[in-house]
């Protein structure tokens, strides 16, 4: 259980030194209490409470990590079960199925075509995360794991109930940190040897809920570290109530018999159901979703999702702040301004490419907020688009004045002009509303 604040305060010195960094000993206490801090930060702190305070401190989810190097996945670690509450940190992984059954080109195709695969949305690049080599019975297992480690750069998951498939694989490529799936009430001894032997993650399933915690408990005790959990829950009913029960009981209940990340195999009647599926788990909170499609357009709409929901609430997206180019513009070419949330710029963006005429984007700093949200803070006035105007160096690409204001913040256009120096234009209200404004601008003589 955790300790509050004042457990945690008589384990201190409380001889408020301030060398942790807070004025004194409670105020100290009460952030390690909401985990805004850490122990090491007090010099004097006894052997009897970093012993005490080590159980309590350790995260309700474990943290499990897959893979190695760059695009290594790490999972669990979670504290809220909503979003307002705390951000989410570690984004749900990605993965899709291959099987093991593939001729070698078919495999090294695979593992560098999934690799590769990338969307952009809002200035974020964003894919798949993990490769799930599926065992084909009769086929090797440990041949196609060397094929995909080879050929790709994602962490890779082995998915096999056959322990002698499972040891020569996790031999073959345990260099590159593979997750083991999955270890059962019939094979855990087994699996869990492997694991061990290798340093490796390990995912336990089970037929429900109820017996998880007595086989993740069992993987403990014989000695894996970091442990994934499956319920074998499929349909979205049964996800939606595996998935959410395993969160309030590790978060809410302390139940360190559950406190591991999760992973859901989505399965579905149609491409449709399948993608529907995965979206629920990927919503609550499922750490990895396998799925057995490989279509861009029905992997776009997940990540989509995933990228919504693990966006910090408190840091929205946003773009640099500085000139932008949309098609080849030239001193000629019309001056729009904008904010720096990503959303918006990329809305603008959009509406001025289409319109087909070249032009400058000059963007402020406003904290990642809209136009009208900038606005009302104070991030985005007169003062700050004068000051961006002043020092952006859009004046040396221009040889006029003339910079085109949204229509939102239309009250701002006459300060503007006495403090830049520029002309002001009040553009369109909505972003949408700017191919047909630009097209109707006059052409420089």
């Amino acid at each position: 259980m955790a300790l509050s604040a004042i457990e945690i305060y008589k384990l201190l010195p409380q001889t408020n030194c301030r060398d942790c960094g807070f004025p004194t000993c409670l105020a100290f206490a009460m952030q390690l209490a909401q985990k805004k801090t850490s122990l090491d930060k007090c010099p004097t702190a006894s052997e009897e409470a970093k012993a005490a305070l080590e159980g309590s401190s350790a995260p309700p989810i474990n943290l499990v990590t897959i893979g190695a190097g760059e695009r290594a996945l790490k999972i669990g670690n979670e504290t809220a079960m909503f979003r307002h509450e705390d951000a989410f940190h570690h984004p749900c992984g990605l993965a899709v199925t291959v099987p093991s059954d593939l001729d070698a080109a078919q495999l090294a195709k695979r593992a560098a075509d999934l690799s590769a695969l990338q969307f952009d949305r809002v200035g974020q690049s964003t894919g798949v995360d993990l490769l799930a080599l599926q065992h084909v019975p009769g086929s090797d297992l440990a041949a196609a794991a060397r094929e995909v480690a080879a050929n790709g750069s994602l962490p890779i998951v082995l998915m096999t109930d056959d322990p002698v498939a499972m040891a020569a694989a996790a031999a073959a490529i345990a260099d590159k940190r593979p997750l083991l799936y999955a270890a059962t009430s019939a094979n855990l001894d087994d699996m869990a040897a492997i694991a061990k032997q290798h340093n490796l993650p390990l995912a336990v399933r089970s037929d429900g809920v109820a017996n998880l915690a007595d086989l993740a408990q069992r993987a403990s005790e014989a000695g894996v570290t970091e442990i994934v959990l499956d319920s074998g829950a499929r349909t979205p009913a049964e996800m939606l109530a595996d998935l959410t029960a395993i969160r309030r009981a590790a978060l809410l209940k302390k139940n360190r018999q559950v406190g591991h990340p999760t992973i859901v195999v989505a399965m579905g009647d149609s491409p449709l159901s399948k993608v529907v599926n995965a979206s629920v788990a990927i919503a609550k909170y499922a750490g990895i979703v396998v799925v057995d499609f490989d279509d861009p357009a029905l992997l776009l709409p997940l990540v989509t999702a995933r990228l919504n929901i693990y966006t910090d609430p408190e840091k929205p997206i946003q773009v640099q702040a500085g000139i932008y180019e949309v098609g080849t513009p030239t001193e000629d070419s019309p001056v729009l301004v904008t904010t720096n949330f990503s959303l918006t710029y990329f809305t603008v963006e959009g509406d001025v490419s289409a319109s087909k005429v070249p032009a400058w984007i000059l963007v402020v700093d406003t904290k990642g907020t809209s136009v009208l949200t900038a606005w009302a803070a104070e991030d985005f006035t007169a003062e700050t688009i004068s000051k961006a105007l002043a020092t952006s160096g859009i004046a040396d690409k221009v040889k006029h004045r003339t910079v085109i204001l949204p229509g939102g913040v239309a009250v701002l256009s006459g300060k503007l002009e006495d403090q830049s120096g520029w002309t002001v234009v009040v553009g369109p209200r909505e972003s949408a509303g700017i191919p047909a404004f630009l097209k109707a601008l006059p052409v420089p003589a």
